[in-house]
């Protein structure tokens, strides 16, 4: 099933995102400016867009691999979550894990954007769970 994203450019230096590949799953989000992250910190950079979720969808904002793995930067709040309501600018918390600073390009491809369904459950207080194999055991349980 194919659903629409409402996408709307805030910024002149605002770039839709995109799929690098048919089939990927995640859109790339673009910085709209260039940002300093020193080792060890975090900023927040802006991307330029807001979105308009499908109902009963999220969207997850992940890391890029690549930005991972060459430069030790990664998104702070992994999966950043975006609620179906929210409309104001995408923006994502970057942190530099490495042991020098990063800059952050304009138009740098800076995390990715998975679009995902969301559950809506009905909340049942009980005294009661069902049983398992790992109900007494818990985290950890099932080993290396």
């Amino acid at each position: 099933m194919e659903y629409n994203l409402k996408i709307k450019l805030i910024h002149e230096e605002a770039k839709l995102p995109f799929r690098a590949n048919d089939g990927d799953a995640g859109l790339d989000l673009f910085s709209i400016e260039e940002k300093i992250i020193k080792s060890g910190k975090a900023e927040l950079v802006r991307t330029g867009i807001k979105i308009e979720l499908p109902k009963g969808t999220e969207a997850q904002v992940r890391p890029r691999s690549g930005l991972a793995l060459k430069h030790s930067v990664t998104v702070l709040n992994s999966p950043g979550t975006i609620d179906e309501g929210y409309r104001g600018e995408i923006k994502v918390i970057l942190i530099n894990h490495g042991k020098e600073d990063v800059t952050i390009e304009k138009h740098m491809r800076i995390a990715q954007m998975i679009i995902a369904p969301v559950l809506q459950v009905k909340l049942e207080q009980t005294d009661n769970l069902s049983n398992t194999a790992r109900d007494k055991n818990g985290f950890g349980s099932s080993g290396k």
